[in-house]
């Protein structure tokens, strides 16, 4: 049992952190430099960009850090105070990275694909305005809520070697 606590917590902890990786990514560099853009090139960049992200490999890490950190929870009901604090945590900050994601993000995404191709699109500007510093606020959030998750899973990992 011991071996596979440890192995689900360090894959909770891999998934978790590619993910704060990823938002990370977007909210120090990947919106920075598309605020630099016109808007025809913002707007049909992040459309191209919200239609390749679906993709095997987002999915196994998305809906795998839940599962596994669900998982490394239940293997930690019993007899593991002090980790299980912690990988309970984490669950609950990752579960609210996953609200912030369907409830916000999400549904800006499939706004910004219903404005249509960009050579369709009349006014680009009010497109981007509506998309833009909302998505980076929302995106912002959710980077906080799983770099703190990844943080309790490392001080989970740190828990069970003390």
């Amino acid at each position: 049992m011991t071996l596979l606590r440890t192995a689900v917590l360090a894959g909770a902890t891999l998934t978790t952190g590619l993910m704060a990786g990823l938002f990370f990514a977007y909210s120090c560099s990947v919106m920075p430099g598309l605020a630099a853009t016109d808007d025809r090139t913002f707007v049909g960049t992040m459309q191209w960009i919200n239609r390749r992200i679906l993709n095997g490999w987002f999915l196994a890490a998305f809906l795998g850090a839940v599962l596994l950190l669900a998982l490394a929870v239940a293997l930690h009901l019993t007899g593991a105070g002090r980790v299980l604090a912690w990988t309970g945590a984490a669950l609950v900050l990752y579960l609210a990275t996953l609200v912030i994601t369907m409830r916000c993000s999400v549904p800006l995404n499939d706004r910004l694909d219903a404005a249509g191709p960009v050579d369709r699109i009349a006014d680009l500007t009010a497109v981007r305005e509506r998309f833009e510093a909302t998505w980076v606020r929302w995106n912002l959030a959710r980077t906080v809520t799983t770099v703190a998750a990844f943080a309790c899973l490392i001080g989970a990992l740190l828990t069970r070697r003390a």
